[in-house]
């Protein structure tokens, strides 16, 4: 079971997939801010613990209690997947994905953890945008538009976490929209992108340093709300040495620039979560 703590206090969180690449930053992140944190992951080494969440019976023991390591969880972060469209079949991806995600959600639900966090996708606007976007910059207010089976999983799971809500009002699940995430060690690909502004259109030139998407998670789990709650999750700017003016203007010329851009001023608006969140990126490739 939950359980009880107060604004301020640490709590003891199950962070999903803290063996890959953002969930190392996650983990991190949460330990130093004075949390206890458990690693449920399949590819987990001691002391963290290895768990197959398409299992609900694995899942829901790893939110009461294992044995002597723990005997209750406050909150959850899932960021557990297949992290993105064609790493495997269309089929294994979709089946893998919503059943673990149905299992976190259904296991919170059943130990009564009522503050869940998750990793929705910055896919969800209409990446790879072969379709060009509506209007730049991109945010929370334009439907859904999944074009590939993982994108419709996470599709998918923003509805189910909307009625997990409903039958819970003291529920309260974010999900967040992350941008391609990246560690230091890839910045230095990243002049090489602008010999072509074709290669990273795909998510209007967007990314996430590891350490930002840390903190979103973080504040996330701080946000005093019930209820869903879906946010765009990017770095502040973009990852080219050229402005974002000039990039829409020649790759989306007939797309609508409904603001005044900043010089490299992400196009995958992150408004939202500064008001809300508190959210600020505090780390570049520049």
């Amino acid at each position: 079971m939950a359980r009880h703590f107060t604004k301020g206090s640490s709590m003891r969180i199950a962070v999903t997939g803290g063996t890959g690449k953002l969930g190392r930053a996650v983990v991190a992140d949460l330990r130093e801010h004075g949390n206890e944190v458990v690693n449920l992951d399949a590819a987990a080494q001691r002391p963290d613990i290895r768990i197959d969440l398409t299992d609900y019976g694995q899942t829901i023991e790893a939110l009461t209690a294992i044995d002597d390591r723990y005997d209750g969880i406050d909150a959850v972060v899932h960021l557990a997947a297949i992290p993105a469209p064609g790493l495997t079949a269309n089929a294994a991806t979709f089946q893998n994905n919503i059943t673990a995600t149905y299992n976190v959600f259904a296991a919170a639900k059943a130990a009564r953890i009522t503050n869940v966090v998750w990793a929705s996708s910055e896919t969800l606007l209409g990446i790879p945008f072969d379709t060009p976007p509506p209007y730049i910059p991109l945010d929370e207010e334009y439907p859904a538009r999944p074009e590939s089976r993982y994108a419709l999983v996470k599709h998918l799971e923003e509805t189910m976490a909307e009625q997990f809500c409903r039958w819970d009002p003291a529920l309260k699940m974010v999900g967040l929209r992350f941008s391609n995430v990246m560690e230091p060690a890839d910045y230095a690909e990243f002049p090489s992108f602008d010999a072509d502004p074709l290669l990273r259109k795909w998510n209007l030139w967007g990314y996430i340093d590891a350490r930002d998407g840390a903190q979103a998670v973080r504040k996330a789990l701080a946000y005093p709300a019930t209820g869903v709650e879906i946010f765009i999750i990017a770095n502040a700017d973009t990852v080219m040495s050229r402005s974002s003016a000039s990039l829409a203007a020649e790759v989306y010329p007939d797309v609508p620039v409904t603001k005044e851009l900043g010089e490299h001023e992400t196009l995958l608006s992150i408004d939202k979560a500064r008001r809300l969140l508190g959210y600020e990126p505090e780390h570049t490739w520049r």
